[in-house]
């Protein structure tokens, strides 16, 4: 009896809580060894000592939707420069550009503006913003872009607190509790719990239909749920939005790096409320918006402009924010001490009628050109005006004069319009702008395609061709038909957006070189030799070089080609050529022999080597 009662040796316990530990580690160790699943870093290299937001950490936040959105891909050292100015600009798909990504979203003019008057630095501009994200997911991407240092931090988010990932109305949501959202958020950087929830997700799909994965991204993240004013739901995103850009505020504040808050903008006079309800308490949304009609046509400006607000307030399908969070995003920036913008206000003033609307506005929020080229504009303004922006700027620009060069430096091409004005047919082809999904052929017949460059912005459009790839092809159909100033414009749009990119002055230069445009071809061969230096670049620079008599360059450019590939004739038979006109008839005759040597059937080169013969017999 007294041994059946003995207690355990503490090493026992130990053990007990111990084991679970060790094999949850192992089993992380071993799925991490092995690459299980996806990578959920941060960030990725983009080659060259530079990096970019990761394509696929979107699937940190979408668990059950397929095509997930990623941002732009923005490079930037991954060792930052002495005199480098990093900014980082977070948010949805607003401030990621839609639909004039990726060239024309807002974040481009706050990059040309920051060259104009910072011409000594080097200036990183990073946008990381993604539609269908939230608060949730800004939060989480916080801490990995406070770790690159960054002088500056723009945030413009808001609209998707109920419908983007996680977010409380979302078909991606888990739930009301911020603690538990943002746990799971940090759990999924462990191979072990992605194991766990590839299995429940896996398990859960024998029971339930699989989430519909066809429409827009906007027609399936809001499962058509609606959510009436002042309802638990409606306040439940107001906190979680309200919780977390506490978080990220306090976050920026430990760090010490600034931040520039943006109030969020919405088209007020010319989007109708998406879902009217009426339940006694408040009257129904449409009824509030012919009010606000009233008063505009009244000239009664800001009874319109708040009757416009409420209704919006009052619309319970809340793919537009709600006043309440403008309201948050002015008072946190007070307690944070951090500047805030008013672009609602600065939109109604710029407006036709004073109130937002379709002049500024594509849809029911995101900006056209012109709208996001004013956020961008007003962000520096107020940057430099709250002295958050270094003082060391070039001050013989007036701010007009800023804004109007930076204007004009803006790489937009037509093909660029067109592509944003078929993503918002695609659009508007879908749930909640239409009852029921507009067929693809009436698509079709909407988007009335009658050029080259139309087939590609409806396949850009799509998502079927990359932006890049769109302008590339175009510049090479714009070539091919003579029209040399249009290809230089499409190729520019490329080379800007991607300035790190050696692809694009190689594709540029090899449909030059092919057509024997050899001027112009040496610019884009001579940023591609800067960028990534090969055979191919050297080669080129230096056959031009020798046409247009630069012997020394031209020999310096073919020796470094000859270093890159040694059995490449034609270099060897320039650089003879290029030999011969020094008169170094000796090393002509080596590099001639070497040619025959790669190409014994090159017949200008046994004509050439005939004539070196001769020039050196004829010396001795």
């Amino acid at each position: 009896m007294e041994n059946s009662h003995k207690k355990n040796p503490r090493w026992f316990y130990l053990v007990l809580i111990l084991l679970p530990v060790v094999i949850i580690i192992f089993l992380e160790l071993s799925l991490r060894l092995f690459n299980y699943g996806r990578t959920h870093d941060q960030w990725v290299s983009a080659g060259d000592g530079r990096l970019t937001l990761n394509p696929e950490i979107a699937f940190r936040y979408f668990y059950n939707t397929d095509r997930v959105p990623s941002a732009n891909h923005n490079y930037f050292d991954e060792i930052k420069k002495e005199n480098a100015y990093l900014v980082f600009v977070m948010g949805g798909s607003s401030a990621a550009g839609f639909p004039y990504s990726p060239n024309g979203a807002f974040s481009r003019y706050i990059r040309k503006r920051l060259e104009l008057i910072y011409p000594e630095r080097k200036i990183e501009v990073v946008n990381i913003a993604m539609s269908a994200i939230n608060s949730y997911a800004l939060r989480d991407m916080l801490p990995g872009a406070l770790e690159k240092e960054p002088d500056l931090i723009i945030i413009y988010a808001g609209h998707n607190e109920y419908y983007g990932a996680l977010g409380v109305g979302s078909v991606e949501t888990l739930g009301d509790t911020r603690f538990i959202v943002n746990t799971v958020i940090w759990l999924n950087r462990f191979k072990t719990f992605e194991l766990l929830r590839d299995a429940v997700k896996s398990v859960s799909g024998w029971f339930s239909s699989p989430v519909k994965s066809d429409g827009t991204l906007m027609a399936r993240m809001s499962q058509r749920q609606v959510i009436p004013f002042n309802s638990e739901k409606y306040f439940s995103g107001v906190d979680q939005y309200e919780g977390n850009l506490r978080d990220i505020l306090e976050m920026t504040r430990e760090k010490n790096v600034p931040v520039i808050l943006g109030r969020l903008v919405s088209n007020l006079k010319d989007q109708k409320p998406f879902e009217s309800i009426y339940e006694g308490q408040f009257p129904a949304a449409d009824e509030v918006f012919k009010s606000a009609f009233n008063e505009l046509n009244s000239g009664r400006l800001l009874s319109a402009d708040s009757l416009f607000r409420f209704a919006k307030d009052l619309d319970a399908l809340r793919w537009r924010a709600p006043e309440k969070v403008n309201q948050i995003i002015e008072d946190l920036g007070k307690e944070f001490n951090y500047p805030v913008v008013k672009l609602d206000s600065v939109f109604n003033a710029e407006s036709e009628n004073g109130v937002v609307g379709d002049d500024l506005i594509t849809d029911h929020l995101h900006p056209n050109l012109r709208g996001f080229q004013i956020i961008g504009r007003e962000f520096i303004n107020r940057g430099l005006e709250s002295r958050i922006l270094p003082q060391d700027y070039k001050k013989e620009f007036s701010i007009e004069a800023q804004d109007s060069i930076t204007l004009s430096r803006y790489e937009f091409t037509k093909l660029d319009s067109t592509i944003a004005l078929y993503q918002i047919i695609i659009l508007k082809s879908d749930w909640p702008y239409t009852k029921e999904k507009i067929s693809d052929e009436k698509k079709l017949e909407l988007l009335n395609m009658k050029t080259y460059s139309d087939t590609l912005a409806y396949l850009a459009g799509k998502g079927e061709l990359t932006w890049q790839a769109a302008h590339l092809k175009l510049a090479q159909h714009k070539l091919m038909n003579g029209r040399i100033d249009s290809f230089k414009k499409e190729i520019s749009a490329a080379t800007d957006e991607y300035p790190f990119d050696p692809y694009n002055y190689e594709f540029a230069a090899q449909l030059l070189v092919n057509l024997k445009m050899f001027d112009e071809a040496y610019i884009y061969l001579r940023k591609l030799d800067e960028l990534k230096s090969g055979a191919y670049s050297t080669k080129w620079l230096g056959i031009i070089d020798l046409l247009n008599n630069k012997v020394e360059s031209a020999i310096s450019y073919l020796s470094k080609s000859i270093n890159y590939n040694s059995s490449d004739a034609q270099v060897y038979y320039n650089l003879a050529g290029a030999y011969s006109i020094k008169k170094d008839y000796k090393t002509a005759l080596q590099m001639i022999n070497r040619c025959l040597q790669v190409e014994p059937n090159y017949s200008m080169a046994k004509d050439l080597q005939q004539q070196l013969l001769n020039a050196t017999r004829s010396r001795r």
